[in-house]
């Protein structure tokens, strides 16, 4: 006999598990089947974990740095086993508060490998491929994740080439390392190895670094890197690399030519792969295009009673997009009528050293649409906040239709970005135009008040610039 609940939710990261309290608390009977750790990828090997690293090396670049705030200090050193120690503790002890909002929603948790076997059926095996249970729901939720892309002949092996898991635990800090790919992940490990001390290339297919981004950003956010010290190699492609004993040389092409860099260590950064194997997904109507699930804007899938959420349904592959993506679902599911879900809203945070956030369209890509534009600007160096920091590196840029007053896009480059974007975020969700924004008041002194100057700047009444 098999286990009876309302939705069975397979997969505990940051989809799965917002899914399963949220239906919940509308009295549903839930069950989430996780075969690792609850929180999935972003918590335990994603999301988290690195920006606890990345503080630290953020209080690195600081403690070499004193000089501009009027302090001195002599034998700077970092313990690597400790930073490591820290992130790891930090992921332990919100997975540990995640299984307690589960039980504290009467959310029964199932530890193993979920496979569908039809009729609302789910069978669960262990780590060991024996059977561990069998459960059924009317409505079952998939929100496996997905893992890292590996490039033919260049996958990781844990030693010399690593992928995301392996860059988070290095033993030893590599004098050099070469990373492939600048997107989120990328450039997130560049800029805390870079901050950490290590020589730093990277080596991207497209024309430019961050390329989802505003190209004003990226090459904002380029000129900001090779500052640091970064090397930087765009339009390029690896063309091979030849392990040595501790080091790895990798044959880089670009230009029509190809050079020979050296490094200790390399990290694959180039996408990732839905979870779709082993599912059981074989004679059903669900489709996969690209190792992704196809679902509608509530999760469907073209199977009856089966849905998908998060990174295994497709981009954008972000934790707050899963999250809201669960949410959705399970209100459709338990009929309270919710908005599709869209991703015109959902933001980009990349979490390096300028920090880099957006919403929405970039100019590029409003222009396309056939938008006429009004653009504005402001540089941090106006800002006083940011000057008294000691951050004076920054742009707000905002794009708004010239005819409606439509704030169409959003894109942020310098400290705290990533915190203040929610504030276009917000606006863009209740549909706000120019004029709500230009006469919203700004608390001074702060950061945020370089994002009123742009919206002003865009219509001819910028202040302090």
């Amino acid at each position: 006999m098999a286990d009876e609940f309302d939705l069975i939710v397979v997969g505990g990261g940051p989809g799965g598990y917002v899914a399963a309290i949220r239906a919940a608390q509308l009295k549903l009977k839930v069950a989430v089947v996780e075969a690792k750790h609850l929180g999935g990828i972003c918590l335990n090997w994603g999301c988290i974990p690195t920006k606890a690293l990345l503080r630290s090396s953020e209080v690195n670049h600081l403690l070499h740095n004193l000089g501009e705030f009027g302090f001195s200090a002599d034998n700077i050193q970092f313990d690597l086993d400790k930073i490591v120690k820290r992130s790891r503790g930090v992921s332990k002890q919100l997975s540990s508060g995640i299984a307690h909002l589960l039980k504290k929603n009467k959310v029964t948790v199932v530890e193993g490998y979920g496979r569908l076997t039809g009729g609302g059926h789910l069978a669960v095996n262990g780590a060991d491929g024996k059977p561990k249970a069998m459960l059924h729901a009317p409505h079952i939720i998939l929100a496996t994740g997905a893992r890292p892309r590996q490039i033919p002949g260049i996958e990781a092996d844990g030693q010399l080439i690593w992928s995301y898991f392996e860059a988070m635990v290095p033993a030893a800090m590599p004098k050099s390392l070469l990373v492939i790919g600048s997107g989120a992940i990328g450039i997130e490990f560049a800029s805390f190895y870079r901050n950490m001390g290590a020589e730093v290339t990277v080596v991207e297919m497209m024309d430019r670094v961050l390329p989802v981004e505003d190209a004003e950003i990226s090459a904002l956010a380029r000129k900001s890197f090779e500052k640091q010290g970064m090397k930087i190699i765009t339009s390029a492609n690896v063309k091979g690399v030849v392990k040595g004993t501790d080091n790895v040389t990798v044959t880089v092409e670009a230009g029509g030519k190809e050079q020979q860099i050296t490094v200790d260590r390399v990290i694959a950064a180039v996408g990732i792969v839905g979870n779709v194997e082993n599912l059981g997904l074989e004679g059903t109507k669900v489709k996969v295009e690209r190792t992704h699930i196809v679902v509608d804007g509530f999760g469907r899938t073209g199977e009856p009673g089966v849905y998908a959420i998060g990174d295994v349904a497709g981009p954008p592959w972000l934790a707050h997009k899963a999250s809201h993506e669960g949410v959705v679902c399970v209100e459709h599911i338990a009929g309270k009528n919710p908005h599709p879900f869209e991703t015109g809203n959902i933001p980009g945070c990349t979490y390096c050293r300028p920090q880099v956030a957006s919403v929405g369209l970039t100019e590029a890509k409003a222009k396309e649409a056939g938008h006429e534009l009004k653009i504005g600007r402001f540089p941090f160096i106006g800002n006083g906040k940011a000057i008294a920091m000691g951050e004076p590196e920054g742009l707000i840029k905002t794009i708004f239709d010239a005819k409606t007053g439509e704030l169409l896009g959003a894109h942020m480059i310098g400290a705290e970005v990533t915190e203040m974007i929610q504030g276009y975020v917000i606006a863009r969700q209740l549909e706000t135009t120019e004029a709500e924004l230009m006469h919203t008041v700004f608390p001074h002194p702060t950061i945020s008040e370089a994002m009123h100057e742009s919206v002003l700047d865009a219509y001819g009444q910028v202040i302090h610039f």
